[in-house]
């Protein structure tokens, strides 16, 4: 029964969304207002972990319900553009009225450039662009009363896709067609699309930030799951439990299972079982999260890293972490940027950074 209330992987939908209700309700108000609202396009900034993909899938679910086709979760890669259509095609056919189609006299084509539902012609899915066939759709749908949802995943910086799709967006909300659009990536790559001077019409796009999960709103979550589990946990190993967490929702999942697995139904959960859940999450956190986050940095990124570690406190000064490496303040700078944009590290205030990723300065203090 762990398993249906705690799902520790990427990307598995867990039993219930915390702390993330303002984002889904200001989002579906959004849907519910007239095409071209401000909340239907909507640019979510969250680290690794942090549960982006989750809340993308429990968008698409939420906006299934009022009517919309949803071009499901789509990381941005080179076929992303041609994926979006197949998706909405597969999931907007159910909609299309058969009944209304243009009848073909003679083996001529539709005007419309549709042989039948929401299938494209041979010529126009040969010869045609992704915003003539992205604007067709809408367009038939929004004439049968149904939107269209576009997700994007792990967006990246400077892509020419992204550059294709928020253009055509752009055209189909100044035609006024049912359209909503929801990106979602680290910072870094986040901010760069913003400054993207081709796609300025972003910047009047909602942005909202997913911040680290409340310890509150963790504890609470945690003392329904474990009484649905039947399982006797006082309150200060809950709190413990929910403190070890970090806000982060990937460790949310892995301490839950983990606690989950290690207790039996109606049994009294003991500080030792605890302490044994956490501990394994953080290895399970630091092996998913925080090896695959350096492997992807250059060594003198990892060396700004290693230098933050000196300070036990929660903020490094950058001249200090400068001195440490033995380089100007100016060329320490340039990695500062870098491992923000990665989702590494976040500024504190003027000046001074920290890590933005839970548990990552105790594992490359593990390692020096």
């Amino acid at each position: 029964m762990t398993e249906t209330i705690f799902s520790p992987s990427f990307g598995n939908r867990p039993s219930y969304l915390v702390g993330r209700g303002n984002v889904i309700s200001t989002f579906i108000s959004g849907l519910e207002q007239e095409p071209g609202n401000r909340d239907r396009a909507m640019l979510m900034l969250g680290q690794r972990g942090g549960g982006k993909t989750v809340l993308l899938w429990e968008l698409a679910d939420r906006a299934r319900k009022l009517g919309f086709v949803v071009a499901t979760p789509t990381v941005a890669s080179e076929d992303m553009l041609e994926r979006i259509v197949e998706k909405i095609q597969e999931a907007g056919e159910p909609y299309v009225s058969k009944r209304h189609l243009p009848k073909l006299s003679g083996g001529s084509l539709s005007v419309f450039g549709f042989s039948a539902g929401l299938e494209f012609t041979r010529d126009v899915q040969e010869t045609k662009s992704f915003q003539f066939k992205l604007t067709q759709l809408a367009r038939k749908l929004t004439e049968q009363g149904h939107g269209i949802l576009i997700l994007i995943d792990e967006l990246q910086a400077n892509s020419p896709e992204i550059r294709q799709l928020v253009t055509a967006y752009q055209e189909l909300v100044g035609e006024g067609l049912n359209v909503a659009l929801v990106m979602a990536g680290l910072p870094g790559a986040v901010c760069a699309t913003l400054n993207d001077r081709v796609l300025t019409f972003l910047n009047r796009a909602r942005k909202v930030t997913l911040e680290p999960l409340s310890v509150g709103d963790v504890d609470a979550y945690y003392q329904r799951a474990f009484e649905e589990l039947d399982l006797d946990i006082p309150g200060d190993l809950r709190l413990r439990a929910a403190r070890a967490t970090q806000g982060s929702p990937y460790m949310l999942q892995l301490i839950g299972y983990n606690i989950g697995n290690r207790c039996k139904t109606g049994e009294h959960v003991t500080p030792e079982q605890v302490d044994g859940a956490i501990e394994a999450s953080k290895a399970d956190f630091e092996n998913d999260v925080c090896e695959t986050t350096l492997a992807a940095l250059s060594d003198q990124d990892v060396a700004f890293l290693d230098a933050m570690t000196d300070d036990e406190d929660a903020v490094s000064r950058i001249s200090d972490v400068a001195k440490r490496m033995s380089v100007t303040p100016d060329y320490a700078q340039k990695y500062r940027r870098r491992l923000i944009d990665a989702g590494v590290i976040e500024q504190a205030r003027r000046g001074y950074v920290r890590f933005a990723v839970p548990y990552m300065a105790d594992y490359l203090r593990s390692q020096l």
